[in-house]
């Protein structure tokens, strides 16, 4: 073959071969979208440098998301979170499916970048918020659509939610509620949804909420109602029902390892259950959080799951599920649902039956104890008859709870924390003899509700408001308060 045949060959084979190319590159490019392999999107906001060097290199963009991580890990090991985050903005577009670089981007904004910012005035903390919901809508409307499969994203999110926002680490964390809360309820009118309306809105202003809830918050009524009938009834104004709606979310959607976002969901659940009932005052200012009782079952239920699945944290997850049912049993006395506290106080015995029922009694195996020495004594285990700071404090608790629930509206708890405190002084008034009384100076009942009363409408030392003072002076038939403090309480 001829030189000249040879390179029109060879140039004909090019041909051929691009022709090819050309045909199969379409195919490529859509399934290369249908599998979220490929998204291109131009660097905003970058110095030219870079962004020529991004369009030079194309396939190397692997290699300058690596140069500009080198770089954020040293800015991050000199506490620059500021400078932090534009070069996150550009690395997630250079490589969006970088798991790493989201979670350090959203964790950065919400706990680094944010405790940088003061009070604005007393309790508010508008610039702390903004940062914290920065990083929580970095995850949940950017990772999270390019990386749907992923379940260490759904469980950061939701983590964000029980942690920063649900615990009280940050002394900011009450603003962060009442902000979220405050949100929510903008958008569900309540902590109890009305399903039917959700999931068939009607009206042009329940589609409006619908149309808030998927674009804004990027929640499915249908899998609020789902997560609802699995761990429910649940307050959605709470941070910790958003960790269980996430975490489940992630459960169906993801692939991998799964434990931690299972994890995540009896956590939320246990707080839940510890105090995902939201009471809110007249005045939309003041939120009292309480136990959850309706959840018991569900939350037993999530132990009982977690017991099976996970062998190697088996057994503080057994001693997890036994404090829960310990908790139950007393919350659901204390609260004057006894059928229900005798129903878990059986099976709490049946369950663990060579496990002390008090922490500071050994000896206080199943069997030696009824439910109402049980409940009793876990207010007063560390008592003794002779330490009169310890007893009047036992009872003054669940006095004063019953004072707070009585000004915030919630007439049914007032009316069993008083129950309660009775029951106590009962018990200490049987079990103290005569002699011992004398000595200890145990106060009468009534005393002790004054006493409760007076510090709780003084100005001075009152944990309430000026609008829930008068509230609660209202409710108890109370005279208009002079300059003196209170002395004289209505009878409950």
């Amino acid at each position: 073959m001829s030189p000249r045949t040879y390179k029109i060959a060879l140039l004909a084979l090019a041909i051929a071969l691009l022709v090819g190319v050309g045909f199969t590159q379409s195919h490529l490019n859509r399934d290369r979208t249908a599998m979220g392999l490929t998204r291109i999107q131009p660097l905003e906001n970058a110095p030219p440098v870079l962004a020529f060097t991004t369009v030079a290199l194309g396939g190397f963009r692997g290699l300058i998301a690596n140069a500009l991580w080198v770089r954020m890990m040293d800015l991050q090991d000199s506490d620059k979170y500021f400078e932090m985050v534009q070069l996150a903005d550009w690395i997630t577009k250079l490589q969006p499916h970088l798991t790493t670089v989201w979670i350090v981007q959203a964790w950065n904004m919400a706990y680094n970048i944010s405790v940088k910012f003061k009070e604005s005035a007393p309790g508010q903390f508008p610039d702390r918020w903004r940062w914290v919901q920065a990083g929580i809508e970095l995850l949940r409307d950017q990772a999270l659509r390019y990386n749907p499969k992923e379940p260490l994203l759904y469980r950061e999110l939701a983590g964000f939610f029980f942690h920063k926002i649900g615990q009280d680490l940050d002394d900011a964390h009450f603003y962060y509620k009442k902000q979220w809360i405050d949100a929510m309820t903008t958008v569900l009118g309540g902590g109890r949804p009305n399903w039917d309306e959700l999931l068939r809105p009607q009206t042009a202003e329940a589609k409006h909420r619908v149309q808030v809830l998927e674009q804004t918050y990027k929640l499915d009524p249908r899998e609020m109602k789902r997560v609802d009938d699995t761990y429910g009834p649940l307050d959605w104004r709470l941070p910790e029902t958003q960790a269980i709606y996430w975490a489940m979310l992630g459960m169906e959607k993801s692939t991998g390892d799964l434990m931690p976002l299972r994890r995540m969901i009896y956590q939320a659940m246990q707080l839940a259950f510890q105090r995902g009932r939201l009471i809110v005052a007249k005045d939309a200012h003041t939120l009292m959080f309480a136990p959850n009782l309706d959840i018991i079952p569900k939350v037993n239920e999530s132990y009982e799951v977690m017991l099976k699945q996970e062998q190697m944290e088996k057994e503080n997850i057994r001693n997890a599920h036994k404090n829960f049912l310990k908790d139950a049993v007393y919350f659901l006395y204390e609260h004057n649902r006894l059928a229900e506290a005798a129903y878990w106080f059986k099976y709490l015995c049946k369950r663990f039956p060579t496990s002390p029922l008090l922490y500071a009694d050994n000896k206080s195996l199943p069997g030696t104890l009824t439910l109402d020495e049980y409940a009793l004594r876990r207010v007063t285990e560390d008592v003794s008859e002779t330490s009169h700071t310890r007893v009047t404090s036992a009872i003054e608790g669940p006095i004063q709870q019953s004072y707070l629930a009585l000004a915030m509206g919630s007439d049914a708890d007032a009316e069993n924390f008083m129950l309660f405190a009775r029951r106590v002084y009962q018990n200490f008034e049987a079990k103290i003899p005569t002699k011992a009384e004398v000595r200890v100076g145990m106060p009468k009942f009534k005393d002790l509700q004054n006493e409760v009363l007076t510090r709780l409408l003084d100005p001075r030392q009152s944990p309430l408001g000026p609008e829930l003072m008068a509230v609660l002076r209202t409710r108890l038939d109370l005279p208009t308060p002079t300059n003196a403090p209170p002395t004289t309480a209505a009878p409950r």
